[in-house]
């Protein structure tokens, strides 16, 4: 490999170039996925309706649903990020709405009975519960999203996709060697993390981890 050594510093771009369209989308998505995801829990009807918009969206082609992006928001990171957070929203609210709704219901009557507001019983009682499927659901939505996410290089988005597609089109396979194997390797060492951390919390909880 003669390319690598000599263009260190162009792959650090991409890489963090790559690393800001991942926790951008997913950190928005996250933050939707909490308020609808609590709000459904309850809710069995709300929540498999939710369940199968969101599905549809994940159904739709990356490249597809950035072009449909690009109309409103032009080119770039801002319809890269909306894509992506879309697609995260699907896995994360599945998530979140199964973990509230496997917390015992006597757990909450008890909370209840010591005078828990519905903030206070949320955030004190129901959500550290949760946290596990939460991280869970973090996990495979930052493994799914910096895959995806190579593909917004399309739309001049930037990050590792850009050298994987300068590779193919100059048939240069150090290129897409090298910008593969950092994707991989990114979405191997978060999957890593975050499985590490479910684990601890499941531990914690009392929970098996998986």
């Amino acid at each position: 490999m003669k390319w690598v050594p000599k263009h260190l510093d162009r792959l650090l771009e991409a890489l963090l170039e790559h690393l800001y369209l991942v926790f951008s989308s997913v950190g928005i998505a996250l933050v939707i996925s909490l308020i609808v995801g609590i709000w459904a829990a309850r809710r069995p009807r709300s929540f498999a309706v939710i369940i199968i918009f969101t599905g549809i969206l994940f159904a739709v082609p990356s490249l597809a649903l950035f072009a449909l992006l690009i109309p409103v928001m032009g080119i770039g990171a801002a319809p890269a990020i909306t894509g992506l957070a879309a697609y995260s929203l699907m896995i994360l609210i599945r998530n979140i709405g199964m973990g509230f709704q496997a917390i015992p219901r006597d757990i909450l009557e008890a909370a209840d009975g010591m005078g828990y507001g519905t903030a206070r019983r949320i955030w004190e009682v129901e959500l550290p519960l949760a946290m596990p499927y939460i991280v869970g659901g973090i996990r495979i939505a930052m493994v799914t999203v910096i895959g995806i996410a190579t593909v917004a290089a399309y739309i001049n988005a930037g990050g590792l996709g850009v050298i994987i597609f300068e590779g193919i089109d100059q048939r240069f396979p150090e290129k897409i060697i090298a910008g593969g194997l950092l994707t991989s390797f990114l979405a191997l060492f978060a999957d890593y993390c975050f499985a590490s951390f479910e684990k601890l919390l499941r531990r914690r909880s009392g929970g098996k981890a998986a």
